[in-house]
């Protein structure tokens, strides 16, 4: 039988497991599709399964049910997200993957014991939108002397972009203060660049940090921003190096569907 997998957490977390070597429902929680979802216990883990047939549509409607799964089960226990679409083809490959990487799966759920992650977006205006145009790759020069000139000039316009999203995500951090960030910046609409910042704070400092948003907010004239959380710890799963599925347990591509904003 192939399964698909939701996440890993500890197996202590759910006592029925206990008495149990073979996969039990989890009556709580519905899976993809209203699908029925199994504990699957593995030595000191446990895997939030469901049966998979070929048949199943992962659609974008089965993303966000894929991160309803996983969320419902962060409420009780440390999580381990599966990026979306993860199967293993039968019980042999389910076990052997946990196996395999039962040190480092055991390593990440103390690691990230009792922590959240919350997401801010923050958009704020391109330093450089007065030269979008002249700049943009169709106004450039294909040869010549101009060409290389407006190359460099370029170069020097997207060294300012990072320049000023850098120092912006500098000032988050001091007003945040995380235990761990991950922060990528891209240009959106014209005149714009989103910084999309993950920070990983502890589960018992949602509320504080939340109001540290809430003063951002003020302070942060010039910018937009936007939160949501708390989410599991979605970019702070350390990507793997030893797989028996493809794709691979989650690293940043696994961010909930419903968590965009």
């Amino acid at each position: 039988m192939a399964w698909y997998a939701y996440c890993i957490t500890e197996r202590q977390a759910f006592p029925e497991l206990l008495r149990h070597r073979k996969p039990i429902p989890m009556e709580a929680v519905t899976g993809i599709q209203g699908n029925q979802i199994f504990l699957y216990p593995a030595s000191d883990l446990a895997v939030i399964v469901s049966e998979y047939s070929p048949s199943q549509n992962f659609n974008q409607q089965a993303g966000v049910e894929h991160a309803r799964v996983i969320s419902d089960c962060f409420k009780t226990s440390t999580v381990l997200p599966f990026r979306f679409g993860t199967v293993f083809a039968d019980d042999e490959a389910l076990r052997r993957s946990i196996r395999s990487n039962q040190r480092q799966f055991i390593t990440n759920i103390e690691r990230l014991r009792g922590k959240a992650e919350m997401h801010l977006k923050v958009t704020l205006d391109d330093c450089c939108r007065e030269q979008i145009h002249r700049y943009s790759p169709q106004a450039l020069p294909t040869v010549g002397k101009a060409y290389l000139s407006n190359l460099r000039e370029n170069a020097a316009l997207q060294r300012e972009r990072q320049t000023k999203a850098r120092a912006v995500s500098v000032q988050m951090h001091r007003m945040f203060l995380p235990l761990a960030e991950e922060v990528s910046c891209k240009r959106i609409e014209p005149g714009k660049m989103l910084l999309d910042i993950a920070h990983l704070i502890d589960s018992a400092a949602v509320e504080r940090y939340q109001n540290k948003y809430s003063s951002a907010s003020l302070l942060m004239k010039d910018c937009q921003m936007q939160l949501s959380g708390p989410w599991p710890p979605y970019h702070f799963v350390h990507r793997l190096t030893h797989h028996a599925a493809s794709p691979a347990v989650a690293s940043s591509a696994a961010r909930p569907l419903a968590a965009t904003a």
